[in-house]
C-alpha cells in the first residue's frame, strides 16, 4: 500500500469541503502524514481603472485575503482539534491551477477535495474545479462528493 507523508487538501470552506476534509484528516492520522490546507482566492475582476468609490484594488486585495485568512484559522480550530502537524496556505490565482501548483511544489503524495456533483447547465457554465484538478494534475487525486 502507497505510504502518505504529505496529503494536500483543497478548501473553499463550505459545508461540502468540510465533509471532505474529515477523509484527509483522517488519513493523515492513519499515516502520520503532514497535512495541508490550501485555499485559493479566486483572481478578481482587475478594476483599476475603474472608479470604485471609497476603496482602493490594493485595499480591497488585503481585505479579502485577511477574511480568507481569518476563515482558514477558523476552519482548523474546528477540524483540527487533535491534529497538529498541518500547515495552511492562501494563494491567489485560478483554483485548479494553484491547487496542482501547491501540490508539486511541496511534493504532496495526494490531493484530497470535495466536489459539489454539479450537473447540466450549471456544469457546463461553471465547470468543476475538482474535474480540472483529477483531469490535469500529476499527483493522484481523491475527490469526495457530499450526501445531503
Amino acid at each position: 500500500m502507497k505510504e502518505f507523508k504529505t496529503i494536500l487538501f483543497a478548501s473553499d470552506f463550505s459545508e461540502n469541503s468540510a465533509y471532505a476534509f474529515e477523509y484527509a484528516r483522517d488519513l493523515a492520522i492513519k499515516y502520520q502524514a503532514l497535512l495541508l490546507i490550501v485555499h485559493v482566492i479566486n483572481e478578481p475582476v482587475d478594476l483599476r481603472g475603474f472608479y470604485v468609490p471609497h476603496i482602493s484594488f490594493e485595499t480591497l486585495e488585503e481585505e479579502i485575503e485577511e477574511g480568507a485568512r481569518k476563515m482558514m484559522d477558523k476552519f482548523c480550530g474546528v477540524h483540527l482539534r487533535d491534529y497538529d502537524n498541518y500547515e495552511t496556505f492562501i494563494v491567489p490565482g485560478i483554483p485548479y491551477d494553484e491547487i496542482i501548483k501547491k501540490a508539486e511544489e511541496v511534493s504532496a503524495d495526494l490531493i484530497v477535495m470535495g466536489t459539489h456533483g454539479r450537473s447540466g447547465l450549471d456544469h457546463v457554465l461553471f465547470g468543476s474545479t475538482a474535474e480540472k484538478v483529477v483531469r490535469k494534475s500529476p499527483v493522484p487525486v481523491m475527490t469526495i462528493r457530499y450526501s445531503e
